[in-house]
């Protein structure tokens, strides 16, 4: 991995280690501190602490449940995720259509979660949705899904199919949960998987001009200023548009994509150097109005 791909894997580990925004118990935030109710079962509103509980004025099955679910919630509490799993995955094969069972799959995602078994997270995940689409819960699935994706993303020089799913799961977040916490923070997670996109399109960039392919490697910078505008790749996208299409001798562009870096990014590295390359003969960043780098910035917001 690069020293720009671990940098960048380690703030989006960061990120994902921040709770939510507006919640008090970061992930599990939202999960427990509901009033699920049922025949057998209730639960109390504390947070991480929230467990079901067995209604005493009732007795038998009504206490096992709750008590099974309650053993699995107080060895989820303590970091104890194996022990947890197996509790909740009985009070689903014992009591399938209790309300404790419709949480239990849920804890049992959130369970593989913390024990980095992602694909697990998302096989549980899914199938809380699948069973139970309209559950007030489901937000919090997608979420988990989404992070699950999140966390499987390579760096910049390998595959980036996860990177791709993530973004999916973020994206659906965001747009099946307007407003909610989950979606402002699938939409911070959604910006750094697109930065790491533009990444990979800028590492074969450099690629292809390393081997003076000036084409190919205009063609990936051309892909992230369009696609991948708001993310922190633009600049040097901008500089090495300048720097390819110096080299190939056309020169307008050069200038307007230096020009563009400048008005956009004035204070940037970046555009001190491709204001020193468009001017080494005399020239200076100009933009060209009908250039498509410039149509680009105007129909898009940039940073």
């Amino acid at each position: 991995m690069t020293g720009r791909g671990r940098a960048w894997r380690t703030a989006a580990l960061m990120a994902l280690a921040l709770p939510l925004s507006g919640c008090a118990s970061g992930l599990m935030d939202g999960l427990l501190g509901d009033s699920t109710t049922s025949t057998s079962a209730a639960s109390s509103p504390s947070g991480l602490g929230g467990a079901v509980s067995p209604d005493l004025g009732m007795a038998g099955e009504g206490d096992a449940v709750a008590k099974l679910y309650n053993d699995g919630l107080a060895s989820l509490q303590k970091g104890e995720f194996s022990s947890a799993l197996k509790k909740f995955a009985e009070v689903e094969r014992q009591y399938p259509y209790s309300a404790a069972a419709t949480k239990a799959i849920l804890l049992e995602a959130y369970a593989h979660y913390q024990t980095g078994k992602f694909d697990d997270t998302k096989n549980d995940a899914n199938r809380f949705i699948t069973l139970h689409p309209g559950h007030k819960d489901a937000p919090y699935a997608y979420y988990l899904i989404a992070l699950s994706n999140y966390n499987q993303i390579n760096d910049t020089k390998r595959d980036q199919s996860a990177t791709k799913d993530a973004l999916t799961a973020l994206e659906e977040v965001q747009r099946r949960y307007p407003g909610t916490a989950y979606a402002e923070d699938a939409g911070r997670k959604a910006l750094m998987a697109k930065d790491h996109l533009a990444g990979q399109e800028m590492e074969i960039g450099r690629y292809y001009y390393n081997h003076g392919s000036y084409l190919a490697g205009i063609n990936r910078f051309k892909r992230v200023v369009i696609e991948y505008q708001n993310t922190t790749q633009v600049p040097e996208a901008l500089y090495r548009l300048s720097e390819g299409y110096m080299a190939l001798g056309v020169v307008s562009e050069a200038q307007t994509a230096a020009a563009v870096l400048g008005h956009n990014y004035p204070n940037s590295e970046w555009y001190k150097s491709a204001y020193q390359l468009v001017s080494s003969d005399g020239q200076a960043p100009q933009e060209n109005q009908e250039s498509w780098i410039s149509k680009a910035f105007h129909s898009l917001n940039p940073l």
